[in-house]
């Protein structure tokens, strides 16, 4: 029988032996033509230059004789060369004395040269006599057409590409014809000699062995066949006297067999079809499930990108002047499109979910500063009469190991929920260390969830009823994704809630300890915190107060007015201000919702006043009594403090490659009162810090041509720029990227989108105070 030359052995041992040699060879090959397109390269610079080298003495002589004669025949001369297209001599008044060109040779591999070699090189030969080595009388300037070395290059490429194919193939054709020789010819003999015999017969005459391979697999192979045929004979014999017993019981069996036969068979049939119908089904519904992940991850992505541009836009128009009706119809807008925002952002994390593509990061970062950021950023969502507080126990780790991001999540997801259905009261995020388990408590005296709706809570687009999406909105996606990301972290997600009195929301997460709890710097000073009794205020500096080193007393808005002279006094009451006599000189700190602060008369009448806007955050709260208990009264006595946003005159260099980003950030600059000038890349921003002075950068880290890292790099290098404040523009909060932005040399960082309060903090920060080295802050 003949075996189809594809089958053979020769030719698969031959096809993985040429494919393996061809392979080799095109890899020595590219090797080899890499090698002289770098000796090509260097060939180019080193030719012209050597022209260039025979050329100066005459040229210098030209250009100190000034002979344009003389200059035009030299420069004829050197456009003799193949490569030179264009040669210019110019004296050192910079008069042009001679200049030929000629065009650029056309050719269909020009492509090739071009992108491999450039299209041109121009060189440049200053020109001076031998006995004044140092005075220039003139420059020679070639264009030099690389084509001319990168046409030879290209041919030898292609010969040393066209000639391993040719070796291939002749190996090839000379190892297939040895297989074929040594292997496959003996081997089809054999085979056809046992194709030939009838298998039916008992007994076989044994099989020949083709001559030469008497000691080999194939001798082996005949050897062990007629064998075979021995055992086969002497076991024929036994079993057809078998056969001939069994045959009776066959008989009986028979009918029976027959019988149950047709029953398996119709069994079998109604199973096969049932199988194919669940199979059909489930690629069905598999196929159904991956498209729509799909699709939401690409269109989520898709749309999310203009709304971003459209929500800046928004933002920016809020800002100017509008009338009532306008301003309202663009705060529906505005607040409409960041709904729209989390709830595409739910919805990707949802699909990512299902296609089981969601990545945890296992990285070092700060959760408590992470907790109050996002505290602080949610705030104002908060109703005027709710206060949010965020309670951190001192003693919990500096950083712990996880997923920043998803963490955040979390934290974002439980904390809108409780500032929504919170009109009044307390919403409190609590933080805390258990053994190697991290606790995130979210308190709130919301509306409440009934007992029969808690355990559907966490299902998908659910909430308690109907009408709380009437009244309060939402699309119930917020907590399903919370708790789908506890789970993924093999964390829990729990909640107590009772209808009409609150609920609290606890989640219990590993996120081991990495950096032990931050040491603050000892404070010294007497404090008094006027507040409510149960005011969170007063129970985050019962906390935190004692730890810091500081005499602290509490007194309620309704007692007596405190007898002590403290150095400082700390209230979340405004109207308890009323009783304090204008002009005693002690401090006040006054802590009020987000956007609530006191007039300028009544701050000025109240002076020295410091306002911040709850919740209150660790590093704020220290910086302000580092701060104010500081401060002599006796000498600063007329201090006054400031709650309005200075007008900020500086000098904005934007360096971002998107032209929506562009316009936000500009905008928003422009109504701080800066001046900006915008460029797209790295390299268009050192072409403009060289053209002019500027007192901050704003530098994106991702772009095209030159990305933020690199142009930081470019500008520290330069010492005029050493002191130069620059601020990174990146997407990523992440640890890691913080501390890639400190080894580029930026000061700070602002995490994209950015609110128009972080911008002017920044502002604040390296546009007024004096300038410092590069270092990035924590």
């Amino acid at each position: 029988m003949d075996i189809r030359i594809t089958h053979r052995l020769s030719y698969k041992q031959a096809r993985l032996t040429v494919l393996l040699g061809f392979l080799l060879g095109t890899l020595f090959s590219l090797v080899q033509i890499a090698i002289d397109y770098a000796s090509e390269d260097a060939s180019i610079d080193r030719e012209i230059r050597s022209l260039l080298q025979i050329s100066h003495n005459p040229a210098s002589r030209i250009a100190y004789n000034i002979d344009a004669e003389l200059a035009q025949e030299l420069t004829s001369g050197l456009l003799h060369s193949p490569a030179v297209v264009s040669a210019r001599l110019i004296d050192n008044n910079n008069v042009l004395l001679a200049a030929v060109s000629r065009q650029l040779t056309e050719s269909p591999y020009r492509m090739f040269s071009d992108s491999l070699f450039g299209k041109s090189r121009q060189f440049v030969d200053v020109l001076h006599l031998d006995h004044m080595p140092n005075e220039a009388i003139g420059t020679l300037q070639l264009d030099v057409d690389t084509f001319a070395f990168g046409s030879h290059f290209l041919q030898r490429a292609e010969i040393t590409l066209l000639s391993g194919f040719a070796r291939s193939l002749v190996f090839a054709g000379i190892l297939m014809g040895l297989f074929y020789l040594t292997l496959t010819k003996p081997l089809t003999g054999v085979i056809r000699a046992l194709s030939s015999r009838d298998s039916r017969s008992p007994t076989q005459t044994p099989l020949p062995c083709p001559p030469g391979h008497e000691n080999d697999e194939i001798g082996v192979l005949v050897q062990v066949t007629n064998q075979q045929f021995d055992n086969v004979a002497s076991e024929f014999g036994r079993r057809r006297a078998a056969e001939n017993r069994l045959t009776e019981h066959l008989n009986e069996l028979e009918n029976v067999v027959s019988a149950r036969t047709q029953e398996l068979k119709a069994s079998n049939t109604r199973l096969s079809q049932s199988n194919e119908e669940l199979q059909i089904a489930r690629s069905t519904a598999l196929d159904m499930a991956h498209a729509r992940s799909a699709f939401l991850a690409h269109m989520s992505h898709e749309i999310r990108t203009p709304l971003n541009g459209l929500l800046g836009m928004l933002a920016l128009s809020l800002d100017g002047p509008l009338s009532a009706e306008q301003r309202q119809q663009l705060s529906i807008a505005h607040d409409s499109g960041k709904v729209l925002v989390e709830l595409l952002n739910d919805i990707l994390d949802l699909s990512k979910f299902d296609a089981g593509q969601l990545e945890l990061e296992r990285i070092p970062f700060d959760l408590g500063t992470l907790i109050e950021d996002t505290a602080n950023l949610l705030s104002q969502n908060a109703a005027p009469s709710v206060e949010l507080t965020c309670l951190i126990d001192p003693h919990f780790p500096a950083l712990v190991l996880g997923d920043p991001t998803r963490v955040r999540q979390i934290v974002s997801n439980l904390l809108s929920n409780a500032l929504k259905f919170t009109r009044a009261g307390r919403v409190d995020i609590r933080l805390s260390q258990q053994s190697e388990m991290v606790r995130i408590e979210v308190c709130d005296t919301g509306i409440g969830i009934a007992q029969e709706a808690q355990a559907k809570i966490f299902q998908p687009f659910t909430q308690a009823e109907a009408a709380i999406t009437r009244q309060y909105g939402g699309t119930g996606l917020g907590l399903t994704l919370t708790h789908n990301l506890c789970e993924a972290m093999n964390g829990q997600l729990n909640i107590e809630s009772t209808a009409s009195v609150g609920s609290r929301f606890y989640a219990d997460l590993p996120l081991p300890a990495h950096t032990p709890a931050p040491v603050w710097s000892a404070l010294k000073g007497r404090v008094v915190v006027v507040s409510a009794k149960d005011s969170g205020l007063t129970e985050l500096l019962s906390r935190l107060l004692p730890e810091w080193g500081i005499d602290y007393r509490h007194f309620l808005v309704n007692d007596p007015q405190p007898q002590v002279q403290p150095d400082l006094l700390i209230t979340d009451c405004p109207e308890c201000l009323v009783g304090i006599r204008p002009g005693t000189g002690i401090p006040i700190l006054l802590v009020t919702a987000y956007g609530n602060f006191m007039p300028s008369e009544q701050v000025l009448m109240l002076a020295p006043l410091e306002q911040q806007a709850r919740p209150l955050s660790r590093s704020v709260l220290h910086q302000a009594l580092q701060r104010i208990l500081r401060i002599d009264a006796a000498r600063d006595g007329t201090r006054r403090a400031s709650v309005e946003p200075v007008a900020h005159r500086a000098r904005i260099l934007l360096v971002e490659d998107n032209p929506v980003n562009q316009l936000v950030a500009k905008g928003m600059l422009s109504k701080l009162g800066c001046e900006v000038v915008v460029t797209s890349h790295g390299g268009e921003a050192l072409q403009q810090l060289e053209r002019s002075h500027f007192d901050l950068v704003l530098m994106d880290c991702n772009m095209p041509v030159m990305d933020g890292y690199e142009a930081t790099r470019l500008i520290r290098q330069n010492g005029k720029w050493a002191d130069l404040p620059i601020i990174a523009l990146t997407a990523n909060a992440m640890p890691e990227e913080r501390e890639r932005c400190k080894n580029a040399g930026m000061n700070d960082y602002l995490a994209k989108p950015f609110h128009r309060e972080e911008l002017i903090s920044l502002l604040d920060q390296w546009t007024t105070a004096p300038r410092h080295k590069p270092q990035a802050t924590s």
